[in-house]
């Protein structure tokens, strides 16, 4: 049961913005300066790290959430709001730049995906936010891939395999039902993609 909690910490989905940008910085043609990049590496990490968990300790402290595990529908609804919020102005700031509008793009897709997760919630539809952000990751890898012509096959097995580990301990922490861990998945995915091909088609 550890290692499974080990897995949702380590891979939680808060952590997948930052990881999207690493990945991003690292795989793509050199055509960006560190600094630059090192710039937007903080601001991703400020934005979307620090101030989310910020953001979870004031609701937990006036007791607005029992628990940073958000396991209930109304806890969930505020955060996931937030964040999609984040997302959008995060996605206008970086489309600015004019140099980085894939990062951008993937966003706009969070934003997306945020946006069904609160809307499903009006249907008492609990999603999984951990197989909704390594869904993310894989579609947004996958663009990167076809828009620079790169072979990035076992990168995104791995990725996959991922996906098996987080899907298999959200499932055995019983955080979610497998329809839970599907739906987050696709949603995760489809997003990233459908904003893509919104953008450049």
């Amino acid at each position: 049961m550890k290692f499974y909690k080990f897995i949702s910490y380590v891979l939680h989905p808060v952590l997948i913005p930052i990881i999207s940008t690493l990945l991003y910085f690292i795989i793509i043609p050199n055509h960006i300066p560190k600094e630059f990049a090192y710039q937007i590496l903080s601001i991703i990490f400020v934005t979307t790290y620090i101030v989310p968990i910020l953001l979870l300790y004031f609701l937990k402290k006036v007791k607005l959430i029992e628990s940073y595990h958000l396991s209930s529908i109304d806890e969930r609804k505020f955060p996931i709001l937030f964040f999609a919020l984040l997302s959008l102005l995060l996605g206008k700031l970086l489309l600015k730049a004019n140099t980085i509008n894939l990062l951008a793009l993937s966003f706009f897709g969070i934003t997306l995906a945020s946006s069904i997760v609160y809307i499903l919630f009006f249907a008492k539809i609990k999603t999984s936010l951990h197989t909704l952000g390594i869904g993310g990751l894989i579609g947004f890898i996958g663009i990167i891939s076809y828009q620079y012509q790169l072979n990035l096959l076992l990168l995104l097995i791995f990725l996959f395999l991922l996906f098996g580990f987080i899907a298999t301990s959200r499932l055995k922490l019983k955080a979610h039902s497998m329809n839970e861990i599907f739906i987050g998945f696709f949603i995760g995915f489809f997003t990233q993609i459908i904003v893509y091909i919104s953008y450049t088609f």
